[in-house]
């Protein structure tokens, strides 16, 4: 029963990150591989569809009404108005490609659906090039976290690993918002 409430969990907030919501399911996946790595692979592609379906309707808000999507997704903290034209721009001179940019830059995944959307790209090609996009970040941060967490378990204990994993995130969330408020 709680490894269903966990992949509905990972389903809900790849969903919610890929609409409203400003921190990535890595976080949740990797604090699962700490646990069981099998299980974090799983929850994976139960983030992934959430992310499918919530990209599905930030791309329908895109067709339907971008300039509003903009408005909102631009009142979320460190996204604005130059991150949401570069994106666009990515997606004019690279197309759907620079979905797979993303992750690097950290430009959120709901901006690419968004103008995706507004762009006239189609909703089946969109959602399947966001498979491959979405799920291999994913799976190396899984993947990373489970190898790290077992390296470390010689030395430290899984409730020490909680909180490095814990002081880990906290700190690039602070590093990461800090510089993209600029």
């Amino acid at each position: 029963m709680k490894l269903i409430r966990t992949n509905a969990f990972a389903f809900v907030w790849g969903l919610a990150e890929a609409t409203l919501f400003f921190i990535v399911p890595d976080v949740l996946l990797s604090w699962l591989a700490l646990h069981n790595y099998k299980h974090a692979l799983v929850a994976c592609l139960y983030a992934l569809s959430g992310a499918l379906l919530g990209g599905g309707m930030t791309w329908l808000l895109g067709q339907t009404d971008a300039e509003s999507g903009r408005a909102l997704f631009a009142s979320l903290p460190a996204i604005h108005d130059g991150m949401i034209a570069d994106v666009r721009s990515q997606l004019e001179i690279s197309g759907l490609t620079s979905l797979f940019w993303g992750p690097l830059t950290g430009t959120p995944y709901k901006i690419y659906a968004l103008e995706a959307g507004s762009l006239d790209y189609g909703l089946a090609i969109f959602l399947l090039v966001s498979i491959p996009a979405r799920l291999f970040r994913f799976v190396v941060v899984a993947v990373f976290v489970g190898m790290l967490g077992r390296l470390l378990a010689h030395r430290l204990t899984l409730g020490q690993r909680q909180v490095l994993l814990v002081v880990c995130w906290a700190g690039f969330y602070s590093w990461y918002f800090h510089i993209m408020s600029k």
